[in-house]
Parts: structure tokens; C-alpha cells; sequence
């Protein structure tokens, strides 16, 4: 074996111990049971999902964790084509730039869209919708920079439209974010205790992008994948928990409030994450620091909220803040509901080793070796999966 393998097999060996040692635990955590209505009644039927228990479920995280936005689509929202550039990518792919312009009371704000349609593939395309919290040299529209967080040669090689945003397009990542972008734009004077943090106004961006989306006659908004990583990896699930137009979700080692379950978790935990972070969230959810044992939900139900629309949730092999055993526990303990629904959701509950995905069920995982980041690797299996399971692509496709 090859130095690298041996390291590998070190690692993959480590976290199965970790999570043979954690299963033990989480059987103890007296999760909250995503098909027990509050009532005490349970769902058993994909009509009492839909109807009642993902209702509820819903308005449990926004009164305790996310908060409820103030308005949906801007009834002044517009799309303008700021630039549409047919030979990009070297030929590959058609660049558009696009404006969402939007106001509110307290202003106007816009998002600033990129897109790129690959030139070769049948349209409409499916496409993927990157929420990039990282610097915008991430993103570059020119390509002058390419970085590995956002592959858009890659993903449009593979016949996907590559789209991404800025999320301080939408509202700023710092702790005063309450009083800035669509915050201060639709927010009344006074906040309620749940009223919608920064990750939700993010969310809100991302539906706003999805608006323009199924505008877009390139595009097969049918077939929509809206991606995340570590703090946009929360906004990816609560994206799609809100946003049922989302096909397929993808969130990437997004940890505490995002993909791990938090009962038991280990690393970053609510209170840290709110005591650092304290605008990601509403109020309400400081209720919950130290005390996680009396949330009313946990993450696995936030996954459930994706259901049956397919899910994929991916770790890092050093990422201790997000915990990677209670990520993929999330992901186990949603799968009932999507059985309920007649899928297969995950189809193993035994944590894979690094590099080793879980693809066959409609709950996709992996694991990759090393730390908290969003890779190339990490997007080849997101695609393997929606091939998989989203596109029917014919044999001749690269």
C-alpha cells in the first residue's frame, strides 16, 4: 500500500471507530420523531406528511431556529441581463450576468447572478445554484481566476449550467447584519424574537435566484441543484425546507444548524455558534444554548424537510467543529420519512470510509479525506449522484 492509501485507511479506520463508539450514544439521545405529530398522533401516510407533519415541522424551525422571513418574492422584482457573452469558457459555454433588483421599505437591494450554460448539452439543462460565502474571487465571472470551491468548467463539462451568488449581495456575514441589506430593507423597526436571521435572508436569496431560474428558457428548473458549503451549507437545507422548487440539495460540511444532528454533538455546538455568530439565527434560538436537549426539533428533521426531493449530505474527514458522525446520523435518521414516501432515502446506516460515497439511495453521502472545504472531488460526486438520480444523460456525454 502507498504511503497516501496507508493515511487513507488510517483515517477511515479512525472515524468508524468514532462512530461504532457514537451509534452506542445516539441510540440514547431520545431524538425528536420527524413522523410524531405534537399532538402524539403519527403520520403514516405520505398525504399526512405533506399536509400536516412537514407543516409543523417547518414552523418549529422558524419560531426556534431559522425565524420567518417577512415577504417572499418582491411583487417589483426584476431580471436584467447585464451582459451575455455566447463564447466563453473557450467556446464551452454562453456567459450571462444577470441583475435581480428588488426594494422594500427601508430600500433596493439586487443580487448579482452568474451563470453559464454549457453551449454542447440539450436544453433546457439542469444547473446547479453554488451560494458562495467565500470571497467573490471564488466566482470569478472572467475565469481568470479559477478556484476549486466553484469548478464552473467542470460542472458545465458535465452538462449542468454552473450558477453561483454572493451572499452579501443579499445581507452581510457580520453581527450587525440585523440592520443591513434585505434586513434593513424589510425588517419593521422593532424584531421579533422570531424574526429571520442572516441564513435565512440568505435562503431568501437563493429563491429569488431560482425565480430568475425558471424564467430562463435554458434552463430546466425541474431540475435545479442548490449547493452550500459550511455556512452556506446550513442556507442550502433551508433553502430547500422552504423552497420546495429546489430538486436536489447539497450541503457540505455545514455542521452545528446545519446538516449534524446537535443532541450529543460534539465540536461547534449551538451555544458556540450563536456566541460567535449571533446574527446567523433568531433570537429565539439562544433559548437553546446549552440545552439542546430541548429544542422541539433537531437537524435530521430539517433533512427530513427535503424529502422526497433528493438530499445530499457530505463531511470532512478533520472537520471536528462539524462533527462528521452526526452529520451522517442526520442523514440515517431522516430516512424514514423517505421511506414513508415510498424512496429509499439512505440505504446503509454504517458511516462509510473516506472516499467511499453512498450514492444508490435518494439520501446521498460522503466523506471526503481532509478538512473543512468544498473540493473538486466533492462536486464530482454531487454530479455522479444527480446523474444518478436527476438527469438522464445520454451515453455520448462527457
Amino acid at each position: 500500500m502507498s504511503p497516501a492509501g496507508f493515511r487513507i485507511s488510517q483515517v477511515a479506520s479512525v472515524f468508524l471507530a468514532v462512530f461504532a463508539a457514537l451509534s452506542v450514544q445516539a441510540a440514547e439521545l431520545e431524538l425528536p420523531d420527524s413522523l410524531a405529530l405534537q399532538s402524539g398522533q403519527r403520520v403514516t401516510s405520505a398525504r399526512g406528511w405533506q399536509e400536516e407533519r412537514r407543516p409543523e415541522i417547518l414552523e418549529l424551525f422558524r419560531a426556534n431556529v431559522y425565524g420567518r422571513a417577512p415577504i417572499g418574492r418582491p411583487g417589483d422584482l426584476k431580471f436584467d441581463a447585464t451582459e451575455t457573452t455566447p463564447d466563453a469558457m473557450d467556446g464551452m459555454a454562453t456567459r450571462k450576468q444577470v441583475k435581480i433588483s428588488f426594494s422594500g421599505p427601508g430600500g433596493q437591494g439586487a443580487i448579482h447572478l452568474i451563470l453559464f450554460v454549457p453551449n454542447g448539452a440539450h436544453k433546457p439543462a439542469p444547473c446547479t445554484l453554488l451560494i458562495c460565502n467565500r470571497p467573490p474571487t471564488n466566482i470569478d465571472p472572467t475565469r481568470a481566476v479559477k478556484s476549486p470551491f466553484w469548478p464552473a468548467e467542470q460542472i458545465v463539462a458535465r452538462g449542468y449550467s454552473a450558477a453561483t451568488f454572493y451572499i452579501a449581495d443579499v445581507a452581510p456575514d457580520v453581527s450587525g447584519a440585523w440592520t443591513k441589506g434585505v434586513h434593513a430593507m424589510f425588517d419593521p423597526p422593532q424584531r421579533a424574537a422570531d424574526a429571520w436571521g442572516t441564513v435565512a435572508a440568505w435562503a431568501w436569496g437563493a429563491s429569488r435566484c431560482m425565480d430568475y431560474l425558471v424564467s430562463d428558457p435554458d434552463i430546466d428548473a425541474r431540475r435545479v441543484v442548490v449547493v452550500g458549503h459550511s455556512r452556506g451549507g446550513k442556507t442550502a437545507l433551508w433553502a430547500g425546507a422552504e423552497d420546495e422548487r429546489f430538486a436536489m440539495v447539497v450541503s457540505n460540511d455545514s455542521g452545528c444548524t446545519g446538516a449534524a444532528v446537535a443532541r450529543g454533538k460534539t465540536g461547534e455546538r449551538v451555544a458556540d455558534i450563536n456566541r460567535v455568530f449571533p446574527h446567523w439565527f433568531c433570537k429565539n434560538y439562544k433559548r437553546f444554548n446549552d440545552r439542546e436537549a430541548e429544542l422541539p426539533i433537531d437537524q435530521h428533521m430539517l433533512a427530513a424537510l427535503i424529502a422526497p426531493r433528493l438530499l445530499y449530505i457530505a463531511s470532512a474527514s478533520l472537520d471536528r467543529g462539524a462533527d462528521p458522525s452526526h452529520e451522517f446520523l442526520a442523514a440515517v435518521q431522516a430516512t424514514p420519512v423517505y421511506r414513508l414516501l415510498g424512496l429509499s432515502g439512505l440505504t446503509v446506516t454504517e458511516m462509510p470510509a473516506p472516499e467511499f460515497p453512498l450514492h444508490d439511495g435518494s439520501i446521498g453521502y460522503h466523506i471526503h479525506t481532509g478538512k473543512h472545504d468544498l473540493t473538486e472531488y466533492d462536486w464530482k460526486c454531487f454530479m455522479d449522484f444527480a446523474d444518478r438520480h436527476l438527469v438522464t444523460r445520454p451515453k455520448s456525454a462527457p
